[in-house]
């Protein structure tokens, strides 16, 4: 493998990420490089990493075109301190904005793009908020109990899994998620085996207009800490809020996040609900990066 990567930088409503075109599957990195790759001070700075590759150039990748052989490129997503993550809802509107803008894909309007993930196939429209994905079904887990700085009391949290974990956490006021202290990992009570994204969230007042809902969330992810936004946990936070508000809540909801606001939707399939996220997914810039020149850094 070259010592020289080329990269693209791009995020999702502030959550950031380095991308490298590798379709053989030939040049991974290991999670050292990777860590230090999404170092803010010492590298090019992410909260996560996607190697674009073909899908038949990996085992994971594997399982995809079984479910559908027209997933051709897999998102291979990593945390920002290098561990494995199942998947990413930003990323994967990031990796469309990547494969349509390099040419790798052609995405009419109306018209669907499949691609592989740990948590099983996605598929991607266009919208006019840039792009939509579903993220397929969902489920409620148990309820933990979380603790975190500032909170004065550990709170109950509602396990939510879009294809990666999550647990929610909902506030009183908008000044309790204001004041929350993030910069120490929350713990989750039990633990969980695999970890678990973490968010916090504060309805709008009124919470629903015109039939949509509104909330307000922070949210600590997993191998990363706080990040400006997290699209599963975006999914995750509005699914445990609707859950809280009962029958007669709204499957339509707008979230806000530091870095923005998305969108998100559950409709019903053929399998089962299914939920929908959409919103902005910019590439930055391009650049090429030396290896040789990164400072190590001890993954996760």
């Amino acid at each position: 493998m070259s010592n020289l990567l080329s990269f693209t930088k791009g995020h999702g409503t502030g959550n950031d990420f380095v991308l490298y075109l590798d379709p053989e599957g030939e040049a991974p990195l290991s999670p050292e490089q990777i860590a230090s790759i999404c170092d803010r001070h010492f590298g090019i700075g992410a909260d996560g990493l996607i190697r674009v590759v073909k899908s038949a150039s990996l085992p994971e990748g594997a399982a995809s075109l079984v479910e559908e052989p027209a997933a051709e490129w897999f998102m291979d997503y990593y945390n920002g301190d290098g561990s494995t993550a199942e998947m990413c809802g930003n990323g994967t509107r990031v990796f469309a904005r990547y494969l349509t803008e390099k040419g790798l894909v052609h995405l009419p309007e109306g018209e669907t793009l499949s691609i592989g993930t740990r948590a099983g196939v996605k598929d991607i429209q266009r919208n006019l908020a840039g792009f939509v994905v579903d993220l397929g079904r969902w489920k409620l887990d148990a309820e933990v109990l979380v603790k975190a700085s500032n909170l004065d009391v550990p709170r109950p949290g509602q396990g939510i899994n879009v294809g990666n974990p999550h647990v929610v956490v909902a506030l009183a006021e908008p000044r309790d998620l204001a004041t929350l202290d993030l910069a120490e990992l929350p713990e989750i009570i039990p633990v969980p085996a695999d970890g678990a994204n973490i968010e916090f969230v504060v309805p709008a007042e009124p919470m629903v207009v015109n039939g949509v809902g509104s909330i307000n969330m922070r949210v600590y992810e997993r191998g990363a800490g706080e990040t400006l936004s997290c699209g599963t946990g975006i999914v995750a936070a509005a699914l445990a809020t609707r859950h809280w508000a009962g029958p007669g809540a709204p499957n339509q909801w707008k979230v806000t996040v530091p870095g923005g606001v998305l969108g998100v939707r559950m409709f019903a399939a053929e399998d089962g609900e299914h939920v929908g996220l959409s919103g902005a997914a910019e590439l930055v810039y391009d650049g090429v990066l030396d290896l040789e020149t990164l400072k190590p850094r001890k993954p996760f």
